[in-house]
């Protein structure tokens, strides 16, 4: 696809690394021509110092003949006018704007229907998403939904105490008696998609799928909780806060904010009344004392400040039995940070990338089985993907174990008709399933591509 991107930052670097890899012909935009000659430097793509708002710098970016054009920069308002304008200059370009004020979180019908925008994407309402997902079940380090929420990816690292390292994952699932699936394991540097003889190590950070129910089966008998947190204590008053205190709020969880900004907490306080607002600073060991970490069920840092999220946490993890979610916008040190074992690590960037490469895979096999769900899984190096089969194809025409799969990739579960389905080698998929794919084979967007 022919892809314009307005914005260079963060999100934008991000895309157009993520969207080039798989193939796609970028053209990047941002009036700082410094970043732009870093990217073009760096990545496979075309680059244009301009204002996206622009109709001039557009069609010198390539507009009249673009299949998308994705605005991201840190204006909402330049987003909407960047997607408007890209519109009206070529009516066959689909928009997706970013859009991140909660002012116009209930506006996003009227936005996409009255300026035509394909697709409004909000990454501080996503990673508030994520992580009360996480709060909901806080034995996890990551979940990923499917099938209407009906099927859950879940990930987890294998302790001593659970007693499976040196067994197989087959030895595993029957000995648990569990209907769960382990469909990928990160060990070190490494990610395997495991078969029934692959031995499971204590430290593995493993991913399994199963139903809500068989998940929560299959973590009790881990001696994991399984019940959501009661309370939570945020570092962080920003519009993520905002977000996630809201839907913690609505799930009966008691919220407490730590806010260095003296007029920040004092809208905080007008927006969410039923929260405790607590004015000082984070890295305040006392005041975080005080403000009852020791006692709180979940620990969550999201202030503007990589370094400091990274320290709380770490103190949070010497005073307290806490839940740990840690936000992170840059991945230099990823290695580092996966060695402190902080729980839940959550890049921003990284959920909305999955969004908008998600859309674009949709939109490319808009006829046969596209996309509808995308998930990174363990560090972004393996994939899960939810396919919708709408027409007959090689892939229907056999059953599992007769079909030639690529290696490394796994069909993890099959939805059908409202039920959830493990297939086995003998099953067969059909039309009108949505199916489930764990694979490291980067860029599918047909079930198609699962064929050798």
């Amino acid at each position: 696809m022919q892809i314009i991107v307005v914005g260079c930052g963060k999100v934008g670097h991000t895309l157009a690394e993520r969207l080039s890899g798989e193939g796609h012909n970028l053209v990047l935009v941002d009036l700082d021509a410094k970043l732009i000659q870093e990217v073009t430097d760096e990545l496979d793509v075309m680059g244009v110092v301009g204002n996206g708002a622009s109709i001039n710098v557009l069609m010198e970016a390539g507009i009249d003949a673009a299949d998308l054009l994705i605005a991201v920069t840190t204006s909402d308002e330049l987003n909407l006018l960047c997607c408007l304008i890209g519109k009206k200059a070529s009516k066959r370009c689909m928009t997706i704007a970013r859009v991140r004020d909660p002012m116009y979180n209930k506006e996003i019908g009227f936005i996409k229907e009255q300026m035509g925008i394909s697709m409004v994407i909000n990454p501080e309402l996503a990673t508030a998403m994520e992580i009360a997902r996480l709060l909901r079940f806080p034995s996890a380090i990551k979940i990923d939904t499917f099938a209407k929420g009906r099927a859950e990816l879940l990930t987890i690292k294998l302790r001593s105490s659970f007693g499976l390292g040196g067994r197989s994952v087959e030895q595993v699932v029957s000995g648990l008696k569990s209907k769960v699936l382990i469909c990928a394991v990160e060990r070190g540097d490494k990610i395997f998609i495991p078969n029934g003889g692959f031995v499971l190590e204590d430290g593995d950070n493993i991913s399994i799928m199963a139903t809500p129910q068989e998940a929560a089966s299959f973590f009790k008998k881990l001696g994991l909780g399984t019940r959501r947190v009661n309370n939570t204590l945020i570092v962080g008053g920003g519009t993520i806060a905002v977000y996630l205190a809201r839907q913690l709020l609505e799930m009966g969880i008691d919220v407490h904010i730590v806010e260095l900004n003296a007029e920040r907490c004092r809208k905080l306080c007008e927006t969410l009344p039923k929260a405790t607002i607590l004015h000082g600073d984070g890295s305040d060991q006392e005041l975080l004392m005080d403000a009852g970490l020791a006692t709180a069920e979940s620990f969550v840092a999201i202030t503007d400040m990589d370094e400091e999220n990274l320290l709380l946490s770490l103190f949070a993890k010497q005073h307290s039995q806490a839940k740990l979610v840690v936000k992170v916008n840059r991945i230099a040190f990823d290695d580092v940070i996966e060695s402190l074992d902080l729980g839940s690590v959550i890049y921003p960037k990284y959920l909305t990338a999955d969004y908008i490469a998600q859309y674009v895979r949709a939109a490319q096999n808009s006829i046969g089985s596209n996309v509808e769900t995308l998930y990174n899984i363990l560090d972004g190096r393996a994939e899960a993907l939810e396919f919708r089969v709408r027409t007959d194809s090689e892939v229907t025409a056999h059953t599992l174990s007769e079909l030639d799969l690529k290696s490394n990739l796994l069909v993890g579960c099959i939805y059908r008709r409202g039920k959830v389905i493990f297939p086995r080698g003998q099953d067969r998929i059909q039309v009108g399933d949505s199916v489930m794919v764990v694979t490291t084979v980067k860029g599918f967007h047909d079930i198609r591509d699962i064929l050798r």
